[in-house]
Formats: C-alpha cells, structure tokens, sequence
C-alpha cells in the first residue's frame, strides 16, 4: 500500500492471509484446516520521493495562495465598479424626473396658453385637443421616471440590504472635474493577477516534469505464520519501470498553459493602457460636449422657446412653433443628460482599470 501523500511518512498495519491448500486437502480430510495456514503481516512501507516533487509541490501551493487572493481582489473591485455604475443609474434617474416633470411644467403651460386662444376662437379646437395630449404623455412620462428611479434607488440600497430611501446629491451629476485628472495606469491588482497565472502554470510545468522521476518504495515488516506459530522478518522494494508512462501529456499540457498565460500578460497589459486611453479621450470629450450644450445650446433654445410663446400670444406663430421649440429645448436637455451620464459611466470603468478603489480592499484581503 502506497502512501497517500508522496513523501510524508506513514504506518500501515494490513491484514493479508494468505492461504495455502494442499491437494490432499482438497477433499477436507486433510490433518490442517485452512484457517491454521493462515497468515498476518505488519509492515511499514515508505516510498522515496526523487526529481524535487515536494518542493514543486510547495512553490505550486504558494503561488496558488497567492492567485487565490487577487482573484479575490479583482471580484471586490468588480464589486465596487457594480456600485458606482448602479449609483450612476441613480444619479441619473434622478435626473430624468426632474426632466420629465420640466417637460411636464412645459406642455401644461402651453395647454393654458391654448385653451385661451380657443376660448376666443383664435385657434381650432384640435390645438386645444393635441396640447392635452401633450400633457398625458408629459404625465406618463413623468410616471415612468419615476418608477425607473425608485428601482434604481432599490437596486443601489440593494447593496448594503437598505431599502428605496437613499438620499441622492443631483447637483454630483453635473460635476466634470474628473475630466481635468485622468492620468492613470492599469491597476496593479489586475496585472498582478496575470502574472501570478503565469507563476502558478510554471509551477505547475515543474511539478508535472517532477513527477515524470518514477519513486522507489521499501517495505519492512514482520510476518506471523499461524500454522506453526512462527515469526519472520519481511524486507522488500520495488520501483516502477515506467517504460509507457512517462507523464508526458500532463508535461506538454502544464507547458501549454504556461505559454497562454504569458500571452495573456503580455496582451493584458497592452489592452488594458488601450482602454484606458480610450476612457481618458471619451470623458474629456463628454464633459466638453455637456459644457458646451449648456453654454450654447441650451441658452439659444430657451430664447427661442420664450420668444415662440411671446409671439404665438400675439397670434405671429402657430401652436406647432410652440411644439417644435419646445422639442428642441427638450433634447438638448436630455442630451446633456446622456452626456453626462455616459461621462460618469466612463469614469467608473475607467476606475475600474486603474485600481483606483483599491485602497478600499481590507488590509487581511491584500497580498502579502
């Protein structure tokens, strides 16, 4: 019986009997019972480790440990990333009903302002009808807006087991000072990671070629022979010949691993500074595109939607002006929001990337 772990040393008390008939015996009228030939062994067996299998062992565990906690690492920066994206939905949900209730403060106004001039048959009735259902779908929307940010209020409580009640800043969504510090590597954790792969499939390389070193296995012992009642010492070994089994699939497969771990170092790193670069343009691009939306775009639609009104109450526009001004003041609102809230969305990935969060990680969770 071989040992169970290679190299550890193990006591074995096996019971063996062997039993010897003679053919005299066969027929049972023989002097001897079977039972009275039997025999009992005691032996202790040790097989000897060669080609350094317990310390390929010993570094393959060590590096395991290690690749165990960075992938722990990485699952908590996930983890933070997952929270900073759901408090962006949050953030802009939020933004999206107080949108959707301007729009809503837009159309019941120009219902007001028509229902006016139909009373006075300035307009026809089908204004008087499209203004009202301007309103219902203000209100739908509104609703809708609503319900969206109380999920995603919900789905961002969800984290910490809190409930719909978190409290939301609305005035985060408009700030873009990040885009003035976007410098930043690729996290240390990630890379780390990769190159603990590579450490662990060359690890494991070794302890495969290791293991291609056929072990001896002694045996010292102590045999009782019950027929006879006598003692004898048992001195034995044996080593396999290993003539078809030299461990060379496990071998080629561990040096194949190996060589796909350092591609994907190789590679990760260099796709990760891609992304990164990548982020670092498109936040600079999307605070500039909110800052201009709001300095150019959004002044230029509001004059244009106060000075429709203006005319349309002296009867120079048509309601269909008013609607159209109004569109484009909308969409330029929501775009800024999508600005906005991609800008944010970018900075949490690009958070991710970088390791920014990883200060967070307990110290009993880091690598040591």
């Amino acid at each position: 019986m071989k040992a169970a772990d290679a190299g550890a040393r193990q006591a074995e008390v096996r019971v063996n009997p062997v039993i010897g008939v003679e053919l005299e015996d066969l027929t049972g009228t023989g002097p001897y019972s079977l039972v009275d030939r039997a025999q009992a062994t005691v032996y202790y067996q040790q097989s000897l480790e060669r080609g350094g299998k317990r310390e390929a062992r010993t570094a393959l565990a060590r590096t395991e440990i290690d690749l165990v906690r960075l992938r722990h690492q990485t699952r908590v920066l996930d983890l933070l990333q997952e929270v900073e994206l759901a408090w962006v939905e949050a953030l802009a949900a939020e933004a999206q009903v107080r949108l959707a209730q301007n729009r809503l403060d837009i159309a019941e106004r120009a219902q007001g302002e028509v229902d006016r001039r139909v009373k006075v048959a300035r307009d026809p009735l089908f204004a008087g009808a499209r203004a009202d259902t301007q309103v219902a779908e203000a209100r739908i929307v509104l609703s809708q807006a609503k319900m969206s940010a109380d999920t995603a209020r919900r789905t961002l409580a969800g984290y910490w087991n809190g409930g719909g009640d978190v409290q939301i800043d609305p005035a985060l969504l408009d700030d873009t000072s990040a885009a003035q510090d976007v410098a930043g590597e690729a996290s240390p954790v990630d890379l780390a990671l990769l190159d603990a792969e590579r450490q662990t499939a060359t690890a494991r390389v070794r302890l495969e070629e290791a293991k291609a070193v056929q072990d001896p296995t002694w045996r010292a012992g102590l045999r009782y022979l019950n027929d006879g009642r006598d003692m004898a010492v048992v001195v034995g070994g044996s080593i396999p010949l290993a003539r078809y089994d030299t461990n060379r699939g496990a071998i080629e497969r561990a040096q194949a691993e190996r060589t796909a771990a350092d591609a994907d170092l190789l590679s990760g790193k260099v796709l990760r500074e891609r992304q990164i670069a990548r982020l670092q343009a498109a936040l600079t691009a999307r605070a500039s595109e909110a800052r201009r939306i709001e300095s150019e775009v959004l002044p230029a639609a509001e004059r244009t939607v106060a000075l429709v009104r203006e005319g349309f109450n002296r009867g120079g526009f048509t309601y269909l002006d008013v609607i159209e001004a109004q569109k484009v003041l909308i969409d330029a609102r929501s775009r800024r929001l999508e600005a906005l809230k991609a800008f944010h969305t970018d900075r949490a990935l690009l958070a991710r990337l970088t390791g920014r969060h990883a200060a967070l990680i307990p110290a009993s969770e880091t690598v040591r």
